[in-house]
């Protein structure tokens, strides 16, 4: 990295709190600030030995005598979609996508608390209002794109929001910080998986050889959905390594 402005950053430790993946498990977390000219290269550089960014800020578990949290990654080159993600490739395939300037939309921010209502009442996420949202969208030190799912468009007007995902554009890929998607569309099941197979499909097009999807925990049923995705690495005493 040539940039002089590029300075390593200092690192942080969260205190304790209840894991809210493994049961009666606590977590903590390491975290750096990103900022300045060279944030971009120091995402990408902490993104590969496991690190997540959320708005300013850069992240990976830490936890004592634990390391269930494995970041993953698709190969988009090498990735063939199953006779089940190409049926669900084509039944979404007249949406229409656009990557849009990281903004907060009233739209986007209803369609978010719609997601979070009915798929995670009780998450950590579930108190947030249009202020933190807007934080979450436009507070970014690196390349990133709100990629809006519409459905089509009549007369000119736009089409209704059904997805979203808030990705950073990388040089070795695109990175899923977070989707979210209407879960009751009618005639539209599965948005969540077709949200990632798009991002691997476009990234594959474009050359682009990973796509990133964060952390993936073995017997967590909530994170099971991305073993769907192969060929995938994952991040293993600090080595990329095939998900098998």
């Amino acid at each position: 990295m040539t940039d002089q402005s590029f300075k390593f950053p200092r690192f942080f430790v969260t205190a304790p709190a209840p894991c809210p993946y493994v049961p009666g498990r606590t977590e903590r977390k390491v975290f750096a600030e990103l900022k300045g000219h060279g944030a971009p290269e120091m995402n990408e550089a902490l993104g590969r030995i496991g690190f997540r960014r959320s708005q300013n800020v850069v992240y990976r578990p830490s936890c004592d005598f634990c390391q269930a949290c494995v970041s993953v990654r698709v190969v988009a080159p090498r990735f063939r979609p199953s006779p089940s993600q190409k049926k669900l490739l084509r039944r979404h395939d007249d949406l229409e996508v656009h990557a849009c300037e990281p903004w907060s939309t009233e739209e986007q921010w209803q369609l978010l608390r719609r997601y979070l209502r009915l798929r995670h009442p009780q998450g950590g996420m579930a108190t947030m209002d249009g202020h933190d949202y807007a934080d979450m969208v436009e507070q970014s030190p690196v390349d990133t794109v709100v990629v809006e799912y519409r459905e089509p468009s009549v007369g000119g007007r736009p089409g209704r929001l059904v997805g979203c995902c808030l990705t950073d554009k990388q040089s070795d890929g695109l990175s899923m910080i977070y989707s979210f998607y209407d879960p009751e569309a009618p005639g539209r099941p599965g948005l969540g998986n077709y949200i990632i197979l798009d991002h691997i499909v476009r990234a594959g097009r474009a050359g682009l050889p990973y796509v990133y999807l964060g952390y993936w925990i073995e017997g967590c049923d909530r994170m099971a959905y991305k073993q769907q995705y192969r060929p995938a690495e994952a991040l293993l005493a600090g080595v990329w390594r095939d998900l098998v």
